[in-house]
Parts: structure tokens; sequence; C-alpha cells
């Protein structure tokens, strides 16, 4: 269990430097996230060709596979949209609305009773959000779409957590590199219409942190939360995600000076998501500590 922690908290501070890279990147948030998930496959792919980890899998759990990695690249689509239409700050801390939304697609979809304390820990959550929506009327559109890949984001997880029993973290990653490949070759042409492409093609420099958004925190970061996930719950992965508004705000803060644009109301809204999160973490904690205790008895 540990190591399963270890490997979660490496996996949220590698997911922390996205916003960073997202806002670095002179990219639509479509394109972005199309060259991100190309380069992930083809790595993917690679590695395990050479290592002869490549499988065959049927076409049900192929066609389960590139489901979630296409709700996977409309999240990063949303979520970098609410970068680029607000700010790296604001679209973080929007997306600490996971733990509202997990609290009750999980039980709907793990098909188990709703934990009323999860529900009320991610309306908290709710609730710090509306705090930043309310001061921050400028950053609507960054708000609304950091709420969806909020919502997005949720879902992955729980799904993953059922397709693990059956496949390796690298299998599991491959595909769903490729199924949202797919997805925003479909999808891109008609998102252009509304939010429209300036370039295509990176810059050099767009290069270097495309590869690094792939190859660390996309490549690397799915494998070990994926792992953590085959001995952690959903509902703990996806809260502990909430942490990584933190190391993002830090480095938004130090690079851009996000901290002149915001002021108490963002600060308040924020604080309530953090409670929210360490009183999970508490919970999960004493209930380990209980369960050892009956164990020992």
């Amino acid at each position: 269990m540990k190591k399963a922690f270890l490997q979660l908290h490496i996996a949220v501070l590698l997911a922390g430097f996205t916003a960073i890279i997202g806002k670095l990147v002179d990219l639509n948030e479509g394109v972005l996230v199309w060259y991100r998930m190309v380069i992930s496959a083809v790595t993917l792919g690679v590695i395990l060709y050479f290592r002869h980890e490549m499988i065959r899998i049927s076409l049900g759990k192929m066609g389960a596979l590139l489901g979630v990695g296409a709700i996977i690249a409309l999240h990063w689509v949303t979520f970098y949209g609410s970068i680029k239409y607000s700010n790296v700050s604001v679209a973080v801390t929007c997306l600490s609305a996971i733990g509202f939304f997990t609290s009750l697609f999980e039980p709907l979809l793990m098909r188990r009773r709703v934990d009323i304390v999860e529900v009320m820990l991610g309306l908290l959550t709710i609730l710090g959000v509306y705090l930043i929506f309310n001061f921050y009327p400028e950053f609507k559109t960054g708000i609304i779409f950091g709420i969806l890949s909020a919502m997005l984001a949720c879902l992955f997880p729980i799904l993953n957590k059922r397709l693990l029993g059956s496949f390796s973290p690298k299998i599991v990653t491959f595909y769903e590199m490729a199924g949202g490949v797919i997805v925003l070759c479909v999808i891109l042409p008609f998102y252009f219409r509304f939010f429209p492409a300036r370039n295509l093609m990176p810059t050099w420099q767009d290069w270097i942190w495309l590869g690094v958004l792939a190859w660390c925190c996309t490549v690397l970061a799915f494998i070990l939360s994926l792992s953590a996930l085959m001995k952690i719950s959903a509902f703990t992965v996806n809260l502990s995600y909430n942490l990584e508004p933190v190391y993002s705000i830090l480095l938004a803060f130090l690079l851009f000076k996000e901290n002149k644009f915001l002021g108490p109301g963002f600060y308040a809204g924020f604080s309530l998501i953090l409670l929210a999160v360490s009183l999970q973490m508490i919970r999960v904690w004493r209930g380990r500590k209980r369960r050892r205790l009956v164990a020992v008895r």
C-alpha cells in the first residue's frame, strides 16, 4: 500500500506540470492534445513491441479501452481550453470538482451505495469553485471548460479500475492514447469551427515541451497512476489529484506571476478545496488504521 501511495504522489506531482506546459505551448488546445496523444501512443507502441509485451485482445475489450481513451482526450481538450480562456490557477482549481462528480458516478458505475461523506466533501469543492466563479466572471468560459474537464476526468479512473483486472498499465495506456487520437481526428474539424486554431505545426520550443508532456507527464504518470489504482480506490485517486493545483498554482505564481491577478475570492475557494482533500486523506488513514486493529484482534 505504501508503494501505491508513493506511485500516486509522483503521478500527481508530474500532473502538476501539465498545466504549466499547456500555457507554454503556443497551440490550440485540440492540436496540443492531438500531438500529446500521438507521441505517447507511438512511444508506448515501440516499447511494447520491442519488449514483446504487445498482446492480442478481443474487439469488445479493445472498444472499451479506445472508449476510455476518447474520454481522456475530451478531458484534456477541455482542461487546456480552461487554461487558454482563464489561467493556470483557475483551471486547475476547477479541476478539483473531480471529487464531487466521482462521489456520484462511482457508486452508479460500480453498483455500490452512495457514500454521504464523499458527497459532502465533493460539495465542499464545488462551493470552492463557485466562489471563484462568483469573483471572476471574466473567466466564465474557462471555468465552464474546467467543470466539464472535471466531470470527464472522474470517469476514466472508475472505468480503468475494471480494465486493470485484465491488462497491464502499459497496455491500457497504449490503447487509450490510440483511442484518443482516433476521436480527435474525427471531432477536431468541427471543434475548430467554434475555437479556431491559428497554426497546426509546433515551433521547435513547442516540440521540446510536447516531448516532456508526452513522455514524463503522460506515459510515466499514467503508468504510475494506473499501478496505484490497482491497490487504491478510484475516489481516493481522484481526490488525491486535487493536490495537483498546489503544484500547478505555485509554479504559475513563480513563472507567470498569476498571483498579481488573483484576490480573496480565489484564495477562499482554493482553501475550501484543500480542506476537502485533507479531510479525505485523514478519513482514508483512519479507515486503514481501524482495519488493522480489527485484523489484530
